[in-house]
């Protein structure tokens, strides 16, 4: 009968244990979005947390991508690109290729159209977008709703398309009507009301488990007390 008392507090305290770990993990989660909310393309991490978290404890914690639109913001920056629906831009980088909803580009004396990062934004053929022509201005830069990059020529004073922007889903799968809007960017998805609410929640979880923790870790001791006794 002892044995078996001391086997199943011991369990117990593990089990404790594991779940404030992953309330630890979740709060790290949900700090996460908050400083991510006025991150030009930041999209939320959703925590997922399976069956039987109570014995697997951390390794039940998982996280998925929340895809929803985010804020969009006037720039008034010609290259400042956002999308309006679900998808995302192509980035040719050093490591491959990246998916990534901040639109805010550049020019370089080529006229190859770039990431602020340096990274090679690509057409919906996959191939690095480099304008017929390096403009005068960048106000003379211009996309439609459909990603079309075109430029003004000076010399015909007629717009010559450059190439489609390569927005696609996180399968790789092109997006038809990504509804681009030229001279905005977007901001996070994270609504900070939910953020705040689980901030609240999870420190409550975490501390009825750490109270457990000790009446159980105190129990364990006058067990143990016991037995050197006798």
């Amino acid at each position: 009968m002892l044995n078996g008392g001391v086997h199943f507090t011991e369990r117990g305290i593990v089990n404790n244990i594991r779940a404030m770990r992953l309330q630890t993990m979740l709060m790290g989660i949900t700090n996460e979005n908050v400083n991510g909310f006025d991150k030009i393309g930041y999209q939320r991490k959703i925590p997922v947390v399976s069956s039987f978290a109570e014995f697997i404890g951390e390794d039940a914690l998982s996280t998925t991508t929340d895809d929803s639109v985010g804020r969009l913001g006037f720039t008034n920056n010609p290259l400042d690109f956002a999308l309006a629906e679900k998808g995302y831009f192509k980035i040719l980088t050093k490591e491959g290729i990246q998916l990534t909803r901040d639109g805010r580009f550049k020019l370089n004396k080529n006229g190859e159209l770039l990431s602020l990062e340096g990274g090679k934004v690509l057409d919906n053929m996959g191939n690095p977008i480099i304008l017929p022509l390096v403009p005068e201005s960048l106000d003379q830069v211009s996309v439609d709703l459909n990603g079309v990059v075109k430029v003004l020529n000076n010399k015909t004073r007629k717009l010559e398309t450059a190439a489609t922007l390569g927005i696609v889903t996180q399968d790789g799968v092109a997006v038809l009507a990504p509804n681009v809007r030229q001279r905005y960017s977007e901001f996070s998805n994270v609504n900070l009301q939910t953020e705040f609410m689980d901030a609240m929640m999870y420190p409550k979880t975490f501390e009825a488990n750490r109270q457990l923790f000790q009446i159980q870790n105190s129990n364990l001791q006058r067990v143990i007390s016991s037995l050197g006794s006798n």
